[in-house]
């Protein structure tokens, strides 16, 4: 039974989302004298470990940001190199998905990306939408233009009169339960254009550990910390 203080309106007080922004694989990098692009590497390794981590100590969702709308004005050398691991990350998940309870979302425009991208990307939504454990992965993807996405959508539709459970429900967050908890790492506060509607409720977690060096500890420390908090939705 949820401890009454970390109870939500709904009556569950349970750690049922998190959502991570990933920063400081530059900086990781620069310590140890390489390249960015090395940095980036090292943390899709981490980011496939803590999404693995969080579904086995039971969370639902987990959201991580992987690229930005903003992130396109980055070198191309550094762009190209996320990019890549992406794709990467795409072709890993055809192949291993299909024996996983996940559900699988990018979140964000994919008009950007190459036609065949766009297409597997959009085949793996499709194949894994049953699944029990939601995955997002804000790729091209804005906490702005995620609200503007969602009116635009609503206008399309007719809507003369717009509700906030109108744009909650036409968010590329759609599928998932609101996150209760958003974690930044690399020491830097700001939520930089993620989840801004969203993240209305959540609880932040600002830790000065580079995403790199994140692990199980550091997640179980998140976890602990969430449950010392109050949470009171505006009530006293």
């Amino acid at each position: 039974m949820a401890d009454k203080k970390n109870a939500s309106p709904s009556g569950e007080g349970r750690l049922r989302h998190i959502a991570f922004i990933m920063d400081g694989n530059g900086r990781w990098a620069k310590k140890r004298g390489m390249p960015r692009t090395y940095g980036h590497a090292a943390g899709a390794k981490v980011f496939k470990k803590i999404v693995e981590y969080c579904g086995a100590i039971g969370i639902e969702a987990v959201t991580v940001y992987a690229f930005s709308t903003e992130n396109w004005r980055r070198p191309k050398e550094e762009v190209d190199a996320i990019l890549s691991l992406f794709t990467d990350y795409i072709g890993e998940a055809e192949r291993s998905f299909r024996d996983k309870d996940i559900q699988l979302h990018f979140l964000g425009s994919k008009e950007v990306f190459p036609p065949e991208l766009k297409a597997r990307m959009e085949r793996l939504e499709e194949v894994s939408k049953d699944r029990r454990l939601i995955l997002n992965i804000a790729v091209n993807y804005g906490g702005r233009d995620d609200i503007v996405h969602a009116v635009n959508t609503l206008i399309a539709e007719g809507k003369r009169t717009i509700t906030e459970e109108d744009i909650t429900s036409r968010l590329y967050t759609k599928d998932s339960p609101a996150p209760d908890l958003i974690v930044r790492t690399g020491a830097e506060k700001r939520l930089s254009n993620f989840l801004l509607w969203e993240a209305a409720y959540a609880e932040l977690y600002f830790t000065e550990v580079l995403w790199p060096d994140f692990d199980e500890k550091q997640v179980d420390l998140c976890v602990e910390e969430f449950y010392g908090r109050r949470r009171r939705y505006g009530a006293i």
